[in-house]
């Protein structure tokens, strides 16, 4: 793959003095266009959340934590910058090359855990996406403190001072940026080895993202994954054998799927470098049906988005796994659930028309994860240890059940 470490090195100051050439927002709209769409997850987010995502205190800091509301307006400093247009669009080479569209790049990392994307450029405006940490955005504007920006398919206005922009978020986007692939067919089988005979680990559909393990698999790695993923022997000869896995082996590549190893055809993806994206949000209301305790819930489970993943954890602020993640949301509305994803799919009814609050259980085989539904066909989950607390397409993996506690 590309060093694109190299790359946002080598980028001068006189790139982005060409880059100011305009070419309209017809271009601009025509670049959002061939961006990957996310469904729209329903949240509510009480006044806390909303200035820890706006970056004013940590999600612990005990006066918020206490209801006050003393927060002293952080130093905006405003920036000068076309009004109605993009900047042009950019030669290859000139930028970091991103799985985003850009021109002005700007990354959420001035936040503790998120960031709030607002529908007007005011902290009583909508509240339409979420940025988590070291997201990425196209800056359209800066003015009076507010960025209006794009990442994904969200638009709308971040408070600037929590973004690092231009030149020096091109330096840091090779520092925070991933090596991914994006599933490029309708749905693909993730494989537990590199073989298509192999067992299914799980079914992603297109369009979706995952980290690369590693890129070119070799002999020792694919034994290392062999053992430590304790695969049989019997798994070993339906994907056709020892010696046709490494004969086929560099067909493939290994990918995380939450915080396990699975392998996909790097016939049916597209490699690319990767910054996160903002997540759609709307908020949730019982005129749609769902009720006060999963309106509830959902608030309160989205406090704790960006916050570490920790394997075997029950702490929503400092670390968690995905079935500490959903009992600890449930333990504070008074509802036990078993620290065990495999467990909790046990003891939840199954469902066929989810509502937010019912839990998304994923796998091979067996349970293996879980996540909880926020509607809008979206879930939270802790998912791995890189990622931490995040929104993701409830069929992201096709799950092996639905279930519903309350």
């Amino acid at each position: 793959m590309r060093n694109w470490k190299r790359i946002a090195a080598t980028a001068t100051a006189g790139v982005f003095a060409v880059a100011l050439c305009l070419t309209g927002i017809q271009a601009a709209a025509e670049a959002m266009a061939r961006e990957e769409e996310r469904s729209g997850a329903i949240v509510v987010v009480s006044d806390y959340c909303d200035k820890v995502a706006d970056g004013e205190l940590p999600a612990t800091d005990p006066v918020l934590l206490a209801g006050g509301n003393n927060v002293t307006e952080p130093e905006v400093v405003e920036e000068e910058g076309p009004a109605t247009e993009i900047e042009s669009a950019y030669s290859e080479g000139e930028h970091v090359n991103l799985n985003l569209n850009y021109s002005r790049l700007g990354i959420a990392n001035k936040v503790g855990n998120y960031l709030n994307v607002r529908k007007k450029p005011s902290k009583k405006g909508r509240i339409v996406g979420k940025m988590t940490k070291n997201a990425g955005c196209h800056i359209y504007k800066v003015k009076k403190g507010w960025a209006k920006i794009v990442s994904g398919k969200v638009k709308g206005y971040v408070k600037a001072s929590y973004l690092t922009m231009d030149e020096k978020a091109e330096k840091l986007a090779a520092e925070v940026g991933r090596d991914c692939v994006e599933i490029q067919t309708d749905s693909l089988n993730v494989r537990a080895l590199p073989s298509t005979t192999a067992p299914i680990y799980s079914v992603c559909d297109k369009g979706e993202e995952f980290e690369i393990k590693k890129e070119n698999v070799d002999q020792k790695f694919l034994e290392k994954i062999i053992k430590k993923e304790k695969i049989s022997d019997k798994a070993i000869e339906k994907a056709g054998g020892m010696d046709y896995l490494l004969d086929h082996m560099n067909e493939f590549i290994c990918i995380y799927v939450d915080d396990d190893y699975a392998f996909v055809s790097k016939e049916y993806v597209k490699e690319e470098f990767s910054l996160k994206r903002a997540t759609k949000v709307k908020q949730l209301s019982g005129s749609d049906g769902s009720s006060s305790s999963q309106v509830g819930i959902v608030s309160y489970a989205m406090q704790f988005l960006g916050n570490p993943y920790v394997w075997g954890g029950t702490s929503l602020t400092h670390g968690c796994d995905c079935s500490g993640f959903v009992m600890s949301l449930y333990a504070h509305y008074g509802k036990g659930l078993p620290h065990s994803s495999a467990a909790q799919a046990g003891c939840t009814r199954s469902v066929s028309n989810p509502m937010p609050g019912d839990l998304f259980f994923y796998g091979s085989g067996h349970v293996g994860h879980v996540a909880m539904y926020i509607g809008g066909g979206q879930v939270i989950h802790a998912s791995n240890h890189r990622d931490g607390i995040k929104i993701s397409n409830a069929y992201y993996r096709h799950p092996l059940k639905i279930g519903r506690v309350f």
